[in-house]
Formats: structure tokens, C-alpha cells, sequence
């Protein structure tokens, strides 16, 4: 089962030619700012359309000769390098957000399971007591977190993660390291991480790549 991309695309400057596959883990994929490493996130996610190859998640194709299943479907959690919050809703609105496209066809009773997830998953990343509050109205870590649950509450078979720490101070980024730490642990999702940082990925990573101009260089 596991994660597969095999994903072609023209970028301005090169062409994006990348394969890869692994069981479970984290994957680290790192590279210069420009190497096609985000353009690899948002082809597996659904966002881009690569112009050819094939997509896998736990064995699934999501993408292929004649497939292209939509984003939101692909049961995919991402958080973004800037996090991506709503800046209008409370932080409890941007984490149920997550699962809210889920509701319009489940019962009272699953609709109430849902929310209770969130709940639980709000409890479980430290936010909970943040509910009522706003984006603006948090730390840098606490904006992290917040991300890092709206995107776990859809319960994925993959996570994304889009240099998850670089806009962290020094301090908040120790104590966030060892809660994410944590949560892999925990969690057991297979990820994929992108980052510029060889700690991160000599912290986290079980498989590495490194990537040039869209390519696989190691």
C-alpha cells in the first residue's frame, strides 16, 4: 500500500520529473527554494494537475490515465507554510472548517461524532482553550498548532506539511519540535515534510530526498 508519485510537469524554468514511494514514516524532501518541492505537494494534493504520471495514497490511485480525483476527496490533510487560517473565524471555526464538508450527508448522530472528534483532536493539540479567539490574536506556535489539528481533524491518510516551522522563532521552535515529535509518534499518518532545515529533517525524516531543479539529486 503505502504513498506513490511518479509526477511530470513544465515549470518555467525546468521540467518537474519526480518518482518516489514508501510505506509509512515521514518523508523529508529538501532542496533550494525554487527546486519544485511545493509544486510536488500541491500535485499529490490535488491543487496542480501534473501534465503526466500517477498518484497513490495507501494504495488508491488519485491520479492517472484517465483519474484525477479532486482535492477535496483525496483524503489528504495539508498545512501550508503560512498556515492558511481564516482570519474571520474563531480558531474552533477553522478547525470543525475541516470536517464541516462532511456534514451536509451524515445524521444528527454522525454530524455530533464529528464534532466531538474535533473536540478531542482541539484537546489533544493544546488549543482548545483558544477556541473563541482569532488568528491575529495568537503566538506563531499557537497559529502552528491550530493548522496542524484543522489538518488532522479530516482524520487523512496523508499529511502534508509545507515548511511547517520557518516562520517560528527560536524558542517557540524547540517546544513545537518536540510536541510534533509527539504527534508522529502518535499519530502515524504518513507525511510528507518539506523543509530547508537539515535538523528537521535528521529530527524527523525516515526516508530523504533531495531535490534540483526538479529532480531528484539523492
Amino acid at each position: 500500500m503505502g504513498i506513490y508519485f511518479n509526477i511530470k510537469k513544465r515549470l518555467d524554468r525546468f521540467s518537474l520529473d519526480v518518482e518516489y514511494s514508501f510505506e509509512k514514516g515521514v518523508l523529508a524532501i529538501q532542496g533550494e527554494s525554487g527546486a519544485g518541492k511545493t509544486t510536488v505537494l500541491n500535485c499529490i494534493s490535488g491543487l496542480k494537475k501534473p501534465d503526466q504520471g500517477r498518484i497513490l495514497i495507501e494504495g488508491k490511485l488519485v491520479f492517472g490515465q484517465r483519474t484525477d480525483v479532486p482535492a477535496k476527496k483525496r483524503q489528504i490533510g495539508y498545512l501550508f507554510q503560512n498556515y492558511a487560517l481564516f482570519p474571520n473565524m474563531t480558531i474552533e471555526k477553522n478547525v470543525v472548517y475541516g470536517v464541516k464538508n462532511k456534514w451536509e450527508y451524515k445524521s444528527r448522530d454522525k454530524r455530533k461524532e464529528l464534532r466531538e472528534y474535533a473536540d478531542y483532536v482541539m484537546e489533544t493539540f493544546g488549543v482548545s482553550h483558544l477556541k473563541k479567539r482569532y488568528p491575529h490574536n495568537l503566538s506563531g506556535g499557537e497559529k502552528q498548532r491550530v493548522a496542524l489539528a484543522r489538518a488532522i481533524v479530516t482524520k487523512p491518510k496523508l499529511l502534508l506539511l509545507d515548511e511547517p516551522f520557518s516562520a517560528l522563532d527560536v524558542k517557540t521552535k524547540e517546544t513545537v519540535y518536540e510536541e510534533f515529535a509527539s504527534f508522529k509518534a502518535s499519530l502515524g499518518i504518513p507525511t510528507i515534510l518539506i523543509t530547508h532545515d537539515p535538523r528537521e529533517s535528521q529530527m524527523f525524516a525516515d526516508h530523504k530526498i533531495f531535490m534540483k531543479d526538479g529532480m531528484i539529486v539523492s
